[in-house]
This record gives C-alpha cells, structure tokens and sequence, in this order.
C-alpha cells in the first residue's frame, strides 16, 4: 500500500513523538462534540434583502458543492464572524 503526501507527514510526525496521547478521551470527545454541537445550533433567524444577481450567484456556487443556498449563506456569515474570512 503506498502512502499519499499527506499521510506519509502523519506517519512522520507519528514516528517522531509529535502525537500525544489524552488522559480522558471520552470527556475530550464529549467536550468537542458540545462545541460542535453549539456552532452548527442555528436558534435564531434573519431576513434580508440581497441583489437577484448576487443570489443567482450564490446558487449556482451552492449548487456546485451539492448543499442548500442557505446552507452556503449561513457557512460564509459563520466564517466570517469566527475570522476565518476576511473583508477586503
């Protein structure tokens, strides 16, 4: 089986003590599963308007990537808020 680029650094780091080992993996994975759970928790809703070209446009890129054009919005407004997408 060979390994893409990808794995091989995993493999690497691995081989390197790079990993670490959790003390409580269940209360970790319980933890992070909260997180998820509160990022993805959509409890409140807003209306607005937006130009028909901008949400033809915004359907066709939804559409491409198979979700729901509210689905993209709300991806792009909650990438934003966090900082992993910057004005420019």
């Amino acid at each position: 089986m060979k390994l893409d680029d990808e794995e091989l650094e995993i493999l690497q780091d691995f081989e390197n003590g790079e990993f670490k080992s959790l003390n409580n993996i269940l209360a970790e994975r319980e933890k992070l599963k909260k997180l998820a759970e509160n990022t993805l928790k959509k409890n409140k809703r807003i209306n607005f308007r937006i130009s028909e070209r901008d949400l033809t446009a915004i359907k066709r890129e939804a559409n491409k990537e198979g979700i729901p054009y509210q689905t993209l919005i709300s991806s792009i407004v909650h990438k934003y808020s966090s900082g992993l997408l910057k004005h420019i």
